[in-house]
């Protein structure tokens, strides 16, 4: 693949979706910068093969969507070995509120995003990332149907089925 750019200018052209995009699948930002490095190394040893078929964003997605993959199954093996020590402690952002007017609106809204991040973690893996690349990542079903390699059926199908789940379990928590 020729190109006039050089490995340092994809990596700034992209890293803020990759981080954006693997917190989000994720749910975490431990290890995010060993992750988004893992995408951009694998980015990097892929690129000479990289033939153009699809554009390199949506290439960059499908490494993004692997390594985030993954993790999550690291994370299972995990969590299955052991629980942790700090399960159950509250994110230290939830615990120092910005003192400034109007925190109980802030605070309503990081708890709103913790309900809605935690609700995205019960999802499969799969409503999950069609979930996340749709509407926050706003990717089209195109793109998310070539990123998972699926057919645009079974990504509205996920994304349906994804919505569903958590319109229910967002009545359900909130009051």
């Amino acid at each position: 693949m020729a190109t006039d750019f050089s490995f340092e200018d994809l990596v700034r052209e992209h890293q803020a979706m990759v981080f954006r995009t693997l917190l989000r699948l994720t749910g975490r930002r431990e290890h995010l910068d060993d992750l988004a490095q893992d995408v951009f190394l694998r980015l990097f040893r892929a690129l000479r093969g990289f033939r153009g078929e699809a554009a390199l964003g949506t290439y960059l997605y499908r490494i993004t969507v692997n390594v985030a993959q993954n993790e999550w199954k690291r994370r299972q093996r995990e969590d299955r070995s052991h629980t942790s020590i700090s399960e159950g402690e509250e994110p230290l952002e939830t615990r120092l509120q910005h003192p400034a007017p109007g925190a109980l609106e802030q605070m309503e809204q990081s708890e709103f995003a913790q309900l809605v991040n935690e609700q995205l973690k019960a999802l499969s893996q799969v409503e999950r990332t069609v979930l996340v690349l749709y509407h926050q990542e706003e990717r089209s079903y195109e793109q998310i149907a070539h990123i998972l390699g699926v057919p645009i059926g079974t990504v509205r199908t996920h994304l349906h089925r994804g919505r569903g789940k958590m319109r229910e379990a967002l009545k359900g928590a909130i009051r």
